[in-house]
């Protein structure tokens, strides 16, 4: 499987990653990505940065930064929002009108565990919202879900449902994530929903870093025309940009 893009990573102003945007454009260039996305931390995430960050994003020349690493990496830049309770968000739609990518996560800091039921309600809530592409890590087993609602929901709101490699690895803090992936799989495998592989990378060194989700797929024989990270122009498609 040729994964040419990675969708989900941070820079110095999450509060909690360790290199500058460029840093991490050279990254994606030095691995041959085609696309980097650069998705920070919405405000409400402990550490993060300010409305202004993401108000100001117009001012980021995507086609600059391309040139200037030679023309070959594209760079898209978003924002990983994070669900609050009641299936509301941390930036008002005119930010999210001005984002290339748009990732929704639940987070310890930002929202309290419900039960199932709760929990998978609260990302259906956020699936109708127009401006979210992706639900980050719906891994996470410290926040359990319905995962056949949330791939029916996932289809019905036309959006995707993300494979995140950071949960994956043994050092992350999430749990169950194995076991919750691979059910997520086999249920996207059976309803044909898209997936991304996200990094979530905090370092320039877990750029592209795919390994084990890479795995995971080979594992249930996942079919390569449902994971985007193979195409950009898929995924541009499934963005509507």
């Amino acid at each position: 499987m040729n994964h040419v893009l990675d969708t989900h990573a941070r820079t110095l102003v999450s509060g909690h990653a360790y290199n500058t945007m460029t840093e991490m454009m050279q990254a994606a260039v030095d691995k041959g990505l085609e696309l980097l996305c650069i998705t920070d931390h919405a405000p409400d995430m402990p550490g993060s940065t300010h409305l202004y960050y993401f108000t100001n994003s117009n001012m980021v020349d995507r086609e600059h930064f391309r040139q200037k690493f030679g023309g070959k990496t594209r760079f898209l830049f978003g924002v990983e929002l994070n669900i609050l309770e009641g299936g509301k968000v941390d930036l008002p739609d005119s930010v999210l009108n001005m984002m290339d990518i748009v990732i929704a996560s639940m987070h310890i800091p930002c929202i309290k565990s419900g039960t199932i039921e709760e929990n998978t309600r609260t990302y259906l809530k956020v699936m109708e919202n127009p401006y979210v592409n992706i639900i980050g890590h719906p891994d996470d087993g410290r926040y359990p879900v319905d995962m056949k609602a949330m791939v029916e929901g996932a289809r019905k709101y036309d959006k995707i449902l993300e494979l995140n490699n950071h949960s994956l690895d043994p050092r992350c803090t999430r749990s169950s994530a194995k076991e919750i992936d691979l059910k997520m799989l086999e249920l996207c495998k059976e309803y044909g929903q898209p997936i991304v592989v996200g990094s979530d990378a905090h370092i320039e060194t877990e750029v592209g870093a795919h390994e084990h989700a890479y795995e995971l797929l080979k594992q249930v024989n996942f079919p390569d025309e449902l994971v985007l990270n193979t195409s950009v122009e898929r995924l541009m498609k499934h963005l509507k940009k």
